[in-house]
């Protein structure tokens, strides 16, 4: 294999719920929904990412859409694998080599994961044609990305609302010093909506319109200093079965999310009193850090910061923070050794 060494390129997966991103050479190459469409007759995968993505909620019955990851781990192991593949080869660089490259891979996992699903992720990026695998823990690929020194003895406290899950963890020299994972977090959030539609309004409305009304209106509090125009909004009347339209404000989304955000502040306040005193005040200093898509929900940071009395911080480009910090540890990996478990 030695002479083939050349052909190795190294690049970073933060493999999420709702998108998968691959960075190469500094560089998002790929931001993708984690989702395929596959034809049930044959069993085939037709297709994914954004083009499966257009399919969903839209297909007939010999077509379904899959999403290969449940709560930030692999659920379908098959549909995962092929999706990890096919996004690698869509890497634009990959696409003109006559032989797929060998790959040394950073993957991003939950902090909460166990050591079977570790098991699925890397044999799903092995099968990828990685030949090294390393795993690296999501809050501290988002604190590499958002630019806290891991590595200091010094407390830090990272937030991290994906799709699937929220991470919460207290970092200090490199390693997790407390964390909470919760499955709370962005399709619970579009499911709360989807709901409150129903509830409050009679309108059947799918998980691409719930997703657009959190996007266009999503709010944490319902008295915000900068508040979004009212989102209209098109679905299904229950009552009587004609398409129908209505109009719903940032406060009525903020209150369909209450419970939901009220159970992210809980498991806050959970890992803070689980806090060593040395590292509660080093956070006390520094105050806490928040990225991934769920951080955008508007008045979210302010919230948390009314009930932790603690200044919050949103990563910027918070969606991107985790591959971000997956590729800077990708490229110091010397470095970075003690963080990443291979």
């Amino acid at each position: 294999m030695g002479w083939l060494s050349f052909m190795t390129e190294d690049i970073a997966i933060d493999l999420g719920t709702a998108n998968t991103l691959i960075t190469y050479q500094d560089k998002v190459v790929v931001d993708s929904p984690s989702i395929v469409a596959q034809d049930r007759r044959t069993g085939q995968i037709i297709a994914v990412g954004k083009e499966a993505r257009q399919m969903h909620g839209k297909t007939h019955e010999n077509i379904k859409t899959i999403r290969p990851l449940k709560d930030g781990v692999i659920a379908d192991f098959e549909a995962s694998e092929y999706m990890i593949r096919e996004l690698i080869k869509s890497i634009p660089a990959f696409k003109k080599r006559l032989f797929p490259p060998s790959l040394r891979m950073v993957v991003c996992i939950p902090s909460g994961i166990t050591e079977v699903e570790k098991r699925a992720v890397r044999d799903s990026a092995e099968h990828a044609n990685a030949k090294e695998v390393y795993l690296i823990h999501e809050p501290m690929a988002a604190a590499v990305g958002i630019g806290v020194n891991i590595l200091e003895p010094k407390g830090n406290m990272i937030i991290d609302i994906g799709g699937g899950t929220t991470e919460i963890a207290v970092l200090a020299m490199g390693g997790i010093v407390c964390d909470k994972s919760i499955k709370v977090a962005g399709d619970v959030f579009t499911n709360d909506i989807a709901n409150y539609m129903r509830t409050q309004h009679n309108l059947f409305v799918g998980e691409r319109t719930a997703e657009n009304i959190k996007i266009s209106v999503g709010a944490a509090l319902e008295d915000l200093e900068e508040a979004p125009e009212p989102f209209q909004v098109q679905g299904r009347d229950l009552l009587t079965g004609k398409p129908k339209q209505v109009s719903v404000s940032h406060a009525e989304v903020s209150r369909a999310l209450e419970k939901s955000v009220t159970r992210i502040e809980d498991a806050i306040m959970e890992a803070l009193s689980n806090t060593p005193p040395e590292l509660a005040a080093d956070i006390f200093n520094s105050g806490i850090y928040l990225a991934g898509g769920g951080s955008m929900l508007r008045g979210l940071d302010k919230r948390i910061s009314i009930k932790t009395d603690l200044p919050v911080y949103v990563a910027e480009d918070p969606l991107r923070a985790v591959v971000r910090g997956t590729g800077v540890v990708l490229k110091n990996i010397d470095h970075f050794k003690t963080v990443l478990e291979n």
